[in-house]
């Protein structure tokens, strides 16, 4: 850990399937707005849901990314998310090792 505060922000979100997850990952992926999202299957949530207790497999997501690009990151999920009512979460991790830092903010530079 460097000692300073990380820029690195992480983004929190759940997904019906793999399939919509992967989507959009590969989404933001390609719009240079993450430099990763780690997929988490099987991921049970129990909820209300207008009244009614529901319970449901879902795929749970971290979408890594800067200070810089976490709104712009959030605002397009919630475009793309299939969820009438997105779970979008942003985290601010307290440390993040130096290197890992150095390869997320190089991955979001858009390419010359």
């Amino acid at each position: 850990m460097n000692g300073k505060t990380p820029v690195i922000r992480l983004v929190l979100s759940t997904f019906a399937d793999e399939e919509m997850a992967g989507a959009a990952v590969r989404a933001l992926l390609e719009a240079r707005l993450i430099a990763c999202g780690s997929m988490i299957p099987r991921v049970r949530s129990l909820y209300l849901w207008k009244g009614v207790l529901e319970e449901s497999g879902e795929v749970m997501v971290l979408f890594k990314t800067d200070r810089e690009m976490a709104s712009l990151c959030m605002k397009r999920l919630e475009e793309i998310h299939p969820y009438e009512v997105p779970e979008i979460i942003l985290l601010e991790p307290e440390a993040v090792s130096a290197p890992y830092e150095a390869w997320i903010r190089e991955s979001l530079r858009k390419p010359c």
